[in-house]
């Protein structure tokens, strides 16, 4: 799969502030790529790069191959966590003013308009004001004008924030459809079960450094810890209890069920399978949850920025 967009060995700093450190990111065509860290983690600094807001103090970033240059910015749609509509403009005409700054003519803006506003079910909006608007309302339409040129490359920071469940889903799935589409997204969030259920890629940026990187199936596989979630129907717990303490490494397990099961997570050496594992098990009682723990996006974010604290 080739890349869309490849920084190499950037750095910024502001003053004595190390922003970002030595960072090197793929991102490739038709991809979500997760962009994630804590608060404070580069993650902004890196986007306003991309977006030529600010520049690195070294590297270089590239676009669809060709170094980053200003008329790229054609090429990008950008979401802000923080929003930048202005107040007191009709919706129609704000969003129109903006689809010329990404290069649409006029017809042509009001055109793509008509069809994003009914397919979010917001015609009605073109002659409200934003401040008429709920916060949520009014990220409809940001994430309209985000869009509405067609960019290569979509930026979305935390796009479901002031979103009921309901829209949050519905803009989801536009997202989605956009990557089927062939748009590549850069996605940042806190939200990790967004992460789980739309990025293809992440990278895990804290205090200014890249600690992780690559397809999120292979840094799930680089995590996983052969941990088994088990129930059981068994006549004597206390007994089966102790030997499984004794022969695996167990840890406590809640799982919701109809049975009044022992649960518990196993943990089995690297030697070992899976399938040994259930003939072992089966042999002490009816096996009834045998499913294997594999690390969210959550846990991984969760034990990589504490082991780098």
């Amino acid at each position: 799969m080739e890349n869309l967009l490849v920084a190499e060995n950037v750095s910024k700093s502001f003053g004595s502030f190390k922003a970002l450190d030595d960072i090197s990111l793929s991102v490739p065509q038709g991809s979500i790529f997760g962009l994630l860290g804590p608060n404070g983690a580069g993650k902004t600094t890196f986007i306003r790069i991309i977006n030529q807001i600010t520049m690195p103090d070294t590297g270089t970033v590239h676009l669809d191959g060709e170094l980053l240059q200003p008329h790229h910015i054609e090429y990008i749609g950008y979401l802000p966590e923080e929003r930048g509509l202005y107040k007191s403009m009709k919706v129609g005409e704000q969003a129109v003013y903006l689809a010329q700054l990404k290069g649409l003519s006029k017809a042509e803006a009001k055109k793509r308009l008509k069809v994003w506003f009914e397919r979010l079910e917001i015609g009605d909006w073109w002659n409200k004001k934003i401040q008429e608007l709920s916060k949520g309302m009014a990220q409809k339409i940001q994430f309209v004008v985000t869009v509405l040129h067609e960019p290569k490359l979509l930026i979305f920071d935390e796009p479901f924030s002031g979103f009921d469940p309901i829209n949050a889903n519905l803009i989801k799935d536009e997202i989605l459809t956009l990557r089927d589409d062939g748009a590549t997204v850069i996605f940042s969030t806190h939200r990790m079960e967004s992460v789980e259920e739309m990025c293809d890629h992440m990278a895990l940026i804290h205090k200014s450094r890249k600690l992780l990187d690559g397809k999120l199936i292979d840094i799930k596989r680089q995590y996983k810890s052969n941990t088994f979630e088990v129930g059981m129907m068994v006549d004597d717990k206390d007994k089966v209890s102790k030997l499984l303490q004794d022969k695996f490494e167990t840890f406590p397990a809640t799982f919701k069920t109809i049975n009044d099961e022992l649960q518990y997570k196993v943990k089995i050496p690297e030697s070992e399978t899976p399938n040994e594992l259930v003939f072992y098990l089966s042999n002490l009682g009816q096996l009834t949850h045998f499913v294997e723990v594999v690390p969210t996006a959550n846990d991984i974010f969760i034990q990589t920025v504490k082991n780098h604290y």
